[in-house]
């Protein structure tokens, strides 16, 4: 599929892709359960090991004290950022306690609500605030929902690409809001062709019976303790993953930065009927936040957020107002189980060439109905995306999702070209030939291939995910870090226990003001 440099460029109308161009920024988050030797979820609290949950910049946790969370700092080199998050690994499965090992799949190991543990963030108010927003969770839609786990991919374009491009565009505007306004032209088309991305790297086709204990579902029985759907691909996405009832009506609109901050705001100031028989309080203790539609931003689940590094107790939607959007969060991974690190390089370049697509194509601005389209697709991507007669609906037509990946795969061309040709390599068109195989064999997807492993060895999905999680953990310990990266992680979880500890003396108000005045803003 591999194109010539000039047709690439002309693709995009530009006069010229600079190397520097290429420098392409990304950083990953990658969640993880701890768990047992047998399998079950830990019950113990955050390693002192690992440092402060609240403050380590590279070890934290998510909903839970067992849902760890490896964060990497920015890199413009592949294989610099995966031997970073390498060593968090190793760091981390070196520190953990009980001989626990990480849990490879991202449909969570068998659990019941009332055994897993909320994240705990210490007694500043920062840290309670945390806390609460996740004891919301659990009231709102239970805690089995929350510990399934996933990759973020942090996605931007270096400082050198920006000026050029605003020159070759045309645009008068400050370089903030142009920034901006193309980073809202990326989410457009990524939530266009979102789904595709479901097809091709969703590792979630099945889970244990229990995470469906007492919910709503349609899902099969593949054995005593499994569920599946014959061709789904992703569930972690679907309505027993991160769906949620309340927000299925919502419409955020990606067309301009203003309107977009509107959307969300509305939706955290609004009450919502469910939330409010909830309640706040109970004998004196917060239940949730507020009884709002979103306690907060990061409430609102999508494939994909634009993001904005905040300062210290400045919150999301103000860190975009004030500066606009810095870089674009990818929301919509599996964990893939058969890399020991959730994710591998040749997924990565997919993922650039995809993102840069979305950038440099055209994008035109979305609507209702286009919004509420793209969500039923992913919906049937989901569910049924390995049937090769799945029809998708492409401005109210339908639209065979094999001939529209291909598509997609054609488009995606001109941008590994581009990559190639200043990487001065072909692993772009490498890994979007990787994908090509996938379409024309949907088995060999990472959902078909797990399926078809658990049917031909008689596993169950706990059974594989442990095969797995073992093989991973075995590798991991193996050629254990150098000395000099221990001695980094170490002097990193140090600093966070000791900045913790000031920040909880730090506090100049009660959490019930604090409380108050955040839900005031």
């Amino acid at each position: 599929m591999a194109k010539q440099f000039s047709k690439c460029i002309e693709r995009y109308k530009l006069p010229e892709f600079a190397p520097e161009w290429g420098a392409i920024l990304r950083g990953i988050e990658k969640e993880s359960l701890r768990v047992s030797p047998q399998g079950r979820i830990s019950l113990s609290s955050h390693p002192t090991a690992l440092g402060s949950a609240l403050t380590n910049p590279y070890i934290t946790t998510d909903f839970s004290e067992a849902l760890l969370e490896f964060i990497t700092p920015v890199f413009p080199d592949i294989n610099e950022c995966l031997k970073t998050l390498e060593n968090i690994h190793r760091y981390t499965v070196q520190n953990l306690d009980n001989s626990e090992i990480l849990w490879a799949s991202s449909m969570p190991c068998p659990l019941e609500n009332t055994e897993i543990p909320i994240a705990q963030y210490g007694c500043s108010n920062i840290g309670k605030l945390k806390t609460l927003y996740r004891h919301g969770l659990h009231h709102r839609y239970g805690s089995v929902m929350q510990t399934i786990s996933g990759i973020h991919y942090n996605f931007s374009m270096p400082e050198e690409f920006w000026d050029h491009y605003k020159s070759i565009i045309g645009y008068s505007g400050s370089n903030q809001s142009f920034r901006t306004q193309k980073y809202l032209h990326l989410i457009r088309n990524f939530h266009r062709y979102s789904w595709l991305l479901i097809y091709l790297f969703g590792a979630s086709p099945a889970a244990c019976k229990c995470f469906a204990e007492g919910r709503e579902h349609n899902l099969q029985q593949f054995d005593a303790n499994s569920l599946y759907l014959p061709n789904a691909t992703c569930l972690r996405m679907g309505n027993l993953g991160y769906r949620s009832d309340a927000q299925t009506s919502l419409f955020v609109c990606y067309n301009d930065l203003e309107t977009y901050v509107d959307c969300l705001h509305q939706a955290m100031h609004t009450p919502y009927p469910e939330y409010e028989a909830i309640g706040h309080q109970l004998n004196g203790n917060y239940l949730q936040i507020n009884t709002n539609l979103l306690q907060l931003e990061n409430e609102f689940y999508s494939t994909i957020r634009p993001k904005r590094n905040a300062q210290t107790g400045e919150r999301p939607l103000d860190a975009l107002v004030n500066e606009g959007i810095e870089y674009v969060e990818i929301r919509a991974l599996d964990l893939d189980p058969f890399a020991p690190l959730g994710i591998s390089a040749e997924q990565i370049r997919f993922l650039d060439t995809f993102l840069l697509h979305c950038l440099l194509a055209e994008s035109p601005e979305c609507n209702e109905q286009e919004f509420f389209e793209v969500a039923n697709n992913i919906s049937k991507v989901v569910e049924q995306g390995r049937d090769p007669r799945l029809m998708l609906d492409l401005k109210s037509e339908p639209k065979g999702l094999k001939e529209w990946s291909l598509e997609i795969l054609e488009e995606l061309s001109y941008s590994a070209g581009l990559l190639d040709e200043i990487h001065g390599e072909a692993n772009y068109s490498a890994s979007l030939n990787a994908q090509l195989v996938k379409v024309n064999n949907p088995e060999l997807t990472p959902s078909g291939q797990i399926l078809k492993i658990m049917q031909e060895s008689n596993l169950s999905f706990f059974e594989f995910s442990m095969q797995q999680s073992t093989s991973h953990h075995k590798t991991l310990t193996r050629n254990g870090l150098d000395q000099k990266a221990i001695m980094h992680m170490n002097t990193i979880a140090d600093k966070s226990h000791t900045q913790q500890r000031e920040n909880e003396v730090s506090d100049k108000i009660n959490f019930d003001e604090f409380l108050l005045r955040w839900n005031r803003a």
